[in-house]
């Protein structure tokens, strides 16, 4: 009788161990939007080089706030080139292959943001 209360035991953990991981191989990302904000003023930008953790396909908001308009540069696959107006513009991005992808300005030759996407 006690081997087989023994083995109840062991086989709802070995049930409870699978669903688990099940549970946790299913999830493949955050829907939760990253906010990253982005000031340019006077030919200077910030942040400057600020690596941010995302999860691959994730949503990514670059809200630029620059004096004149401009562009972004995303080295993804395929890369991006995205343009900003003076004043505050939201560039809605998502990444979907893990890696670090770099956000950078090639006007004022600087890395913005680094994206860690996992």
């Amino acid at each position: 009788m006690r081997l087989r209360a023994v083995a109840a035991v062991l086989t709802g953990v070995a049930l409870l161990a699978t669903v688990t991981a099940c549970g946790d191989d299913e999830k493949t990302g955050s829907d939760d939007v990253v906010t990253i904000d982005i000031t340019i003023k006077d030919g200077k930008v910030d942040p400057s080089g600020d690596r941010v953790k995302v999860d691959a396909g994730q949503p990514v908001d670059l809200v630029v706030t620059a004096d004149e308009p401009g562009e972004l540069h995303i080295h993804s696959d395929p890369e991006q080139q995205l343009e900003y107006d003076a004043g505050t513009t939201t560039l809605p991005i998502a990444i979907d292959r893990p890696g670090v992808v770099a956000v950078e300005s090639h006007e004022l030759d600087q890395v913005i943001v680094q994206l860690e996407v996992r």
